[in-house]
């Protein structure tokens, strides 16, 4: 069964090539960690109204079996390698990974948590 995938762009013109690109991220995504029910990516295109002026944002929201989430929302301070579109999508997909083993792991129970007793 294949993730449902939405892709919103904003500030930047929609184009196949990006589509493709974080396509392929969604499925390495899944071929290391299993089922993503669900997936949305907005690309914000540069603002010069904003302290980081000519940065991509790229924002994803990952939803998994159980109810859990990965939310990578992160905006790059001072980082000129964010005005490349496509370092900005793997960059954000690199985080997402990171956050989604982590969230595995917890689901898995290998992960130990630093809770009260």
């Amino acid at each position: 069964m294949e993730t449902p995938v939405q892709i919103e762009f904003k500030g930047i013109e929609a184009n196949d090539r990006l589509r493709d690109a974080i396509n392929v991220h969604i499925d390495e995504l899944e071929s290391r960690f299993g089922r993503i029910t669900a997936c949305r990516v907005m690309l914000n295109g540069p603002s010069g109204h904003h302290q980081n002026g000519g940065q991509y944002e790229v924002h994803i929201r990952l939803a998994l079996p159980g109810g859990h989430e990965v939310n990578v929302r992160r905006t790059p301070k001072a980082d000129e390698r964010h005005s490349d579109i496509d370092f900005a999508i793997g960059d954000a997909f690199k985080r997402a990974r990171r956050q989604l083993q982590d969230q595995v792991g917890l689901i898995q129970g290998k992960v130990k948590t630093h809770g009260g007793k």
